[in-house]
């Protein structure tokens, strides 16, 4: 990490020196993996410290509001990036193209480096896959530099480096926006995309003694920890054993067919008059 972080400071150094922006954006996208890295192993710290009174459900969501953080950032900077490289476009620049090329190929070889290291871990690893298919991605942006920086040498045409700093730009912003989407779905405590709301109640009312189930709420804790809780309306007066019983088969069939791991249920008996699957009122 602390390697890919002083490549991309001397991508940064050199883009500012070449007056190259496609440099600077290439040492955006390097600096993004980098601290998508450096986050998700500071948030796996901060995760493994106990919940107490005042984060009864713990730090590990610090995680969520990392990314979100960290995607919000990269997405300003890439929006900057994309209005320099037009202004570029309409009043071009000149470029050191000689220290353009000399910096994009040590930021291509580092990334090379990088690539090696992970080649084998990642047909074992899906961590380890994702971190080289985001190097991949590095180290094709870095490609297009290096050969826009001979072909502004050869050629002087001062408009590949624009081009290449939007293109680059525009990238990073696909990958931001997935991540903001995502994450801001889950701090809104959004339902997960795999859920279905309508299924899960046709299912839970096929089982014996459930007469409906009503004030349904369903969330993501993590991206991978799923909440639920609803009221269960039940056909009959159960005692304190019996209704034990139904929330145990709920929860394993909540488990087993929408991959929910904790769910929070309130057994009643003609007891809510509002029996709507999505409570209009607010929470209950």
């Amino acid at each position: 990490m602390l390697f890919r972080s002083f490549i991309t400071l001397v991508e940064i150094i050199g883009g500012i020196l070449s007056n190259s922006l496609a440099l600077i954006s290439d040492a955006i996208h390097n600096l993004s993996d980098t601290l998508a890295l450096l986050l998700a192993w500071i948030a796996h710290k901060v995760g493994k410290r106990r919940p107490d009174r005042r984060k009864t459900f713990g730090y590990q969501r610090f995680e969520i509001l990392s990314a979100f953080v960290n995607a919000s950032v990269l997405t300003a900077v890439s929006i900057y990036l994309i209005y320099e490289s037009v202004v570029r476009f309409i009043t071009p620049e000149p470029v050191e193209s000689g220290l353009m090329l000399i910096v994009a190929l040590i930021g291509l070889v580092a990334n090379l480096i990088s690539m090696i290291f992970l080649h084998r871990d990642s047909k074992h690893s899906l961590n380890v896959r994702a971190a080289y298919i985001h190097l991949l991605g590095d180290t094709l942006s870095s490609v297009a530099v290096v050969v826009g920086a001979l072909l502004i040498r050869i050629s002087g045409l001062l408009w590949i480096d624009p081009l290449l700093t939007l293109l680059i730009s525009l990238v990073i912003i696909r990958q931001a926006w997935q991540i903001l989407k995502e994450s801001t779905d889950i701090l809104m405590q959004g339902s997960p995309s795999h859920i279905d709301l309508e299924e899960i109640r046709k299912s839970l009312e096929q089982i014996p003694g459930i007469l409906n189930i009503h004030h349904v709420h369903c969330w993501q804790l993590l991206d991978r920890q799923v909440h639920f809780e609803a009221h269960v309306e039940t056909d009959c007066n159960m005692d304190l054993h019996e209704s034990g019983q139904l929330v145990t088969t709920i929860s394993a069939l909540l488990r087993e067919n929408f991959r929910i791991g904790h769910t929070t249920l309130q057994i009643e008996f003609q007891n809510c008059k509002d029996q709507e699957l999505i409570h209009s009122k607010g929470i209950s």
